[in-house]
């Protein structure tokens, strides 16, 4: 071989390990690990069994050699797809829960846990991905390309084998974390989705997820009796409506026999509901929940309800649902936002939580990252959500955590469920955003056990991962020991996760401050937006309310008197400027600028230090990951360098922004030693109309 030919074949060589080595994220937590030998024996044969035996085979990391035993048989101590697991059997009551068994069993393996005999049982019954996707293939809030299930004109309805590759792909990746359920449309529905064309391309995605243990549901348009079924009303209480509703119910079962339900928006931010006709929530959920019975499928009735009156917006939800407390079916569950708002990065939890005691109630949390920096910024989102599901409701005595109110262990519900408005596109990763893969495994996590702590889902992630360990050959094949990875890339990386989201709350919207967004998809700051033309609660004057005296919205008795709907000792707790966390105050308190608080600086040099804070710590970001480089591959270092120098100049726009704008009502100076504005405000004014990936 000549010199010319032996350059080419050492550069197609060269091509062709790195392309090995190429990581591109599509894999997410489920990397490919080379597997030992394992014998794999069971009691039963099913497509979901052969699935749990093959992942088993394909990512054995155990002693080679082993023999691993899956056992179906009926133990009332698990609970729905619940199991136990010892280093070398799994038993369950059904085969989801052999399936789910093996997944732990692979993960604890992959991270080198402690494996021990026990018994897990899930948190929540059903564990839900909500995806706003439309049928023309985008999605409302989405940040990481078209939807996985629907395409753009006239071939929306076809599917290919590339879609069927796709949909197992995101069906194990669900599975893997227990996630058993996925709403395949947006919940401002398009009535087309209940036409023959688009149910049978329904079955199809079915058909896929079904083995994987994913049932799926739809968002329905509640008007659609008379949108395409050829009626004068979609009364919820007139007989033919009722037929109707009846008829298209049993037509989806025909095609889709283990349909989960439907969820539902109604009479929100107009769209159509009961309240069109003079009738309930509950009217309108009990006659879709009727149709179902049969089928034992359930109905998600979202209470994301509001309108444009005085009335304080953070109380409408509750006043619209606390008195039908009782009156829906034991098939129908109410479906709350964390917050009383709307997914902001920091609010309290929703009242309705322990105050719905006689109805089904499920969390709907926001994976998707529509008010934290969507797929630009790195938000870890656990620490978000178990601070909402351990918040104490006190509805039942200290210890009535919101996880209480909704697991079923609280109260008597039939049903348990849990929803995370889902952050996957088409995107090569998924998410847009390697680090938002975290918050779809940290949903599933804590879908399937609230109890998990942030620490030990964000340990779990970063070894499944980043790891480039091999733990099935004992043979280091890196140019750094485990030892070196531990202390220089995962306890780094770990603990910029555990940071993230706090971050963002600082140099966003620290001390309770919501809603303070540009006009502009809910990314930039605009503290100042709230033109005259506006309703008042899709400004931000509405909620910081700033003036001489001070800021923030006054929710105790001598202002909206939201903290009525609170249970005591937390109502006085909040009503007390002294005792009201200071992570919220400015969301139930108009304070003075200079009201000392706990530190014993005032409330503007603490805002101040806040922003600062939250800028800097975005920076040390920014240095953890450059010095990660040796350790994780290339393609995703860029990518998520890239991402962390864009959070890093918008965080520090918006800590000019808010400072800048504040300070026109505070007239106070802001503290000489942290760093200066670099920015003009009437720049950011206009700068930050622009979308968010010019937002520089």
């Amino acid at each position: 071989m000549n010199y010319f030919k032996r350059r080419v074949s050492l550069v197609l060589f060269l091509i062709f390990a790195l392309t090995l080595n190429a990581q591109n994220g599509h894999d997410i937590w489920l990397q490919n690990k080379k597997a030992k030998p394992v014998n794999v024996t069971t009691t039963k044969q099913s497509p979901t069994i052969d699935i749990a035996k093959n992942e088993l085979i394909n990512g054995w990391q155990g002693a080679e050699g082993s023999t691993i035993t899956l056992t179906i048989k009926k133990d009332k101590s698990l609970h729905t797809d619940g199991f136990k697991i010892t280093p070398t059997s799994i038993q369950a009551n059904t085969d989801l829960g052999i399936l789910y068994g093996v997944y732990e069993l692979l993960r604890k393996q992959q991270t080198e846990s402690t494996i021990k005999d026990e018994s897990i049982n899930p948190s929540y019954d059903r564990r839900v991905l909500n995806h706003w996707d439309n049928p023309n293939g985008s999605i409302e809030r989405g940040y990481a390309g078209k939807s996985l299930f629907w395409h753009f004109g006239k071939d929306s309805l076809d599917v290919t084998e590339s879609d069927i590759k796709l949909w197992k792909e995101y069906a194990r990746a669900n599975a893997s974390v227990g996630i058993n359920g996925a709403v395949l449309n947006n919940v401002n529905a398009s009535p087309m989705m209940l036409t023959q064309g688009y149910l049978e391309k329904v079955k199809a995605i079915a058909d896929v997820l079904r083995p994987y243990g994913v049932k799926t549901y739809l968002s329905i348009k509640f008007s659609s009796p008379s949108l395409i079924g050829g009626l004068k009303t979609s009364d919820p209480l007139d007989a033919e409506v009722i037929k109707w509703w009846n008829n298209k119910v049993k037509d989806i079962y025909k095609l889709i026999p283990d349909f989960g339900g439907f969820l539902v928006k109604a009479s929100s931010e107009g769209q159509p509901g009961p309240q069109d006709y003079g009738r309930t929530h509950a009217d309108g959920a009990n006659m879709l929940a009727d149709a179902f019975k049969p089928f034992n499928g359930i109905v998600m009735w979202r209470a994301f309800v509001y309108i444009a009156n005085d009335e304080d917006r953070a109380k409408q939800a509750y006043n619209e649902f606390v008195h039908l407390d009782g009156k829906f079916r034991d098939n129908v569950i109410i479906q709350v936002k964390n917050g009383p708002i709307d997914f902001q990065p920091r609010e309290p939890f929703s009242p309705l939580f322990g105050a719905l005691k006689k109805t089904a109630i499920m969390p709907e949390l926001q994976i998707t990252q529509e008010y934290l920096g969507h797929s630009i910024h790195l938000a870890y989102l656990a620490p978000m959500w178990k601070e909402f599901l351990d918040s104490d409701t006190y509805q039942e005595g200290k210890g009535s955590t919101v996880a209480k109110t909704t697991d079923g262990s609280l109260f008597d519900q039939k049903i348990s469920a849990i929803a995370g408005v889902a952050n996957t596109g088409l995107d090569n990763n998924w998410t847009g955003h390697t680090f938002a893969q975290s918050n779809w495994y940290a949903f599933g996590r804590l879908a399937w056990n609230h109890e998990l702590s942030n620490e030990q889902i964000a340990d779990e992630w970063v070894k499944l991962t980043f790891s480039p360990f091999d733990l099935s050959n004992s043979e280091n094949k890196t140019d750094f020991s485990k030892s070196d990875w531990s202390n220089n890339f995962l306890k780094p990386v770990k603990q910029m996760m555990l940071d993230s989201r706090e971050a963002i709350v600082d140099y966003m919207m620290p001390l309770g401050l919501h809603h303070i967004f540009s006009a502009n998809e809910h990314y930039g700051p605009g503290p100042w937006y709230g033109p005259a033309r506006a309703r008042k609660d899709w400004t931000s004057l509405y909620y910081h309310k700033a003036d001489s005296l001070g800021i923030g919205f006054d929710r105790t008795p001598t202002g909206s008197n939201a903290t009525i709907q609170y249970e005591e000792p937390l109502r006085s707790q909040l009503n007390n400027i002294e005792t009201c966390p200071e992570n919220v105050l400015l969301w139930f308190h108009h304070v003075p600028w200079d009201y000392k608080m706990k530190n014993g600086k005032s409330l503007w040099d603490n805002l101040a230090y806040r922003y600062d804070a939250g800028v800097k710590k975005v920076r040390e970001f920014q240095k953890i990951w450059d010095m990660a480089k040796p350790y994780v591959d290339n393609q995703r270092f860029v990518e998520v360098q890239s991402k962390l120098r864009n959070q890093s100049r918008n965080a520090q726009v918006w800590k000019d922004a808010c400072l800048l704008y504040f300070q026109e009502f505070s007239n106070m100076p802001i503290p000489y030693d942290i760093e200066r504005p670099m920015h003009d405000l009437e720049d950011l004014k206009i700068s930050t109309m622009k979308r968010p990936l010019d937002y520089k």
